[in-house]
């Protein structure tokens, strides 16, 4: 069942975001060649807490992060260790925090340091993938439109769009219906409506769409080894149109 939110739900969902959006405007400032994903996780989690808020992501199904941090050909859910970043890798941070009982949801995919052309259109092409999927939000339109978007403009670009993972619907639960593909028709799926919040999320592969789960058992990366990239946006439908409440 999809859950509509009203006025209040949405401002406690947006004031989450806002903490999830700063906490990678801090995060960016840091990804420097040297520095672990282990550190990187623990200011992460330190500013959520400062500013009143509890960390999303961290105990839920037995995650041990506050961040997922997945590099090169990770796509999601990659465990902080003391794992060091190396110049020219581009790593994927997914973050979650919730306040008042609502979740925010949030995630970039970042250059470390200098990266050659390949990993910048990667980036470059799943942002803009991103950006065109929140124009298909709209009372009215469907889900599906979400999905269309994002492989449409994928594939232009000689990318693949991961099929096994998609957005969500967000609210008390981090994931609630519907579940938003980053594939489809138009015209499909659910119908957007006033009062929905949805977490958009396009992944996108160089290669292959098929991903595989490490050893650790949380980790999803490429089963190609090529490389993959994740941007995420929250958004409500309100009666003034989409807004995205993550920037």
């Amino acid at each position: 069942m999809i859950l509509l939110k009203n006025k209040d739900q949405i401002k406690s969902i947006d004031y989450a975001c806002k903490i999830v959006r700063d906490t990678l405007f801090l995060i960016e400032e840091k990804i420097v060649p040297g520095i672990t994903t282990l550190d990187l996780d623990k200011i992460a989690e330190e500013f959520i807490v400062s500013k009143g808020a509890i960390p999303g992501f961290k105990g839920l199904y037995g995650f041990p992060g506050t961040l997922c941090v997945s590099i090169e050909d990770e796509v999601v859910h990659g465990i902080p260790s003391s794992r060091e970043l190396e110049e020219g890798q581009i790593i994927s941070i997914d973050v979650g925090s919730i306040y008042e009982d609502y979740y925010g949801d949030h995630a970039k995919t970042f250059a470390v340091g200098n990266v050659d052309k390949d990993r910048k259109e990667l980036l470059d092409v799943t942002k803009q993938s991103l950006m065109l999927a929140i124009d298909q939000v709209s009372s009215g339109k469907f889900i599906g439109d979400i999905g269309y978007a994002v492989q449409n403009y994928a594939e232009k670009h000689n990318f693949s769009v991961v099929k096994d993972l998609v957005g969500h619907g967000i609210g008390k639960s981090l994931h609630e219906e519907p579940q938003i593909p980053n594939y489809g028709n138009k015209n499909t799926g659910a119908e957007i409506k006033e009062g929905m919040c949805l977490a958009i999320e396009p992944m996108l592969n160089q290669g292959s769409d098929k991903i595989m789960t490490k050893e650790d058992g949380w980790t999803i990366c490429t089963v190609d080894g090529k490389l993959s990239a994740h941007f995420e946006h929250t958004v409500a439908v309100t009666e003034k149109g989409v807004e995205i409440l993550t920037i």
